[in-house]
């Protein structure tokens, strides 16, 4: 693709996204992408066929960023406590931002997927999910940065806490607080006590 065509796939990317955190996945339509990115509908459906498929490059993009950031970081030695307390840091900021939330959209295209037809595609992206996670889980416990814990056990703390939140921001306010305590229990879990 062409550096122009890949320009408007980002556009259309950014401008998909801030809709699906606005509306949620079912109900934005490609008119209304057109509408947000100037774009008529022969140049939208030149780079998507559908909001699905939009929605399924964003959110791959976004694991796929995330998985880039661990490795890049484990390869370069970088400590595992930073690494932790970078997404911890990021994820508290999300957590509290309902307006940038993707938390119902992910529901709403996970839920209206055709599950018992093989599409396991909110499994693979757990899985994907599990397995950056437990890398880096996995580096700090060889480094002694972290305790001695279940990497799966932690991992899943963390994605359903994060998720869950991000979902309960949509529906009533989240302080501070909430997601300061969860960052905090996965701080002691994972980080020994300081001397």
């Amino acid at each position: 693709m062409s550096a122009k065509g890949d320009k408007t796939k980002e556009l259309i990317c950014s401008e998909a996204y801030k809709l699906f955190a606005e509306k949620g996945f079912k109900e934005v339509t490609m008119q209304d992408i057109c509408g947000r990115t100037g774009l008529s509908r022969g140049g939208l459906y030149r780079h998507y066929e559908n909001t699905a498929q939009i929605f399924y490059t964003i959110i791959s993009a976004m694991l796929g960023d995330q998985e880039e950031e661990f490795s890049e970081k484990i390869r370069d030695n970088a400590r595992a406590s930073e690494i932790l307390e970078d997404v911890l840091d990021r994820y508290e900021r999300e957590m509290i931002d309902s307006s940038n939330s993707l938390s119902i959209a992910i529901y709403e295209y996970f839920s209206s997927r055709d599950v018992s037809g093989g599409d396991d595609s909110i499994l693979q992206q757990y899985v994907q999910s599990k397995k950056m996670w437990t890398e880096l889980i996995e580096y700090g416990m060889r480094t002694r940065e972290f305790k001695s814990v279940e990497p799966a056990a932690v991992f899943d703390l963390i994605v359903f806490s994060y998720q869950g939140v991000r979902m309960y921001s949509r529906l009533m306010p989240i302080g501070r607080e909430i997601p300061r305590r969860i960052t905090g229990q996965i701080r002691q879990l994972l980080l020994p006590e300081s001397e």
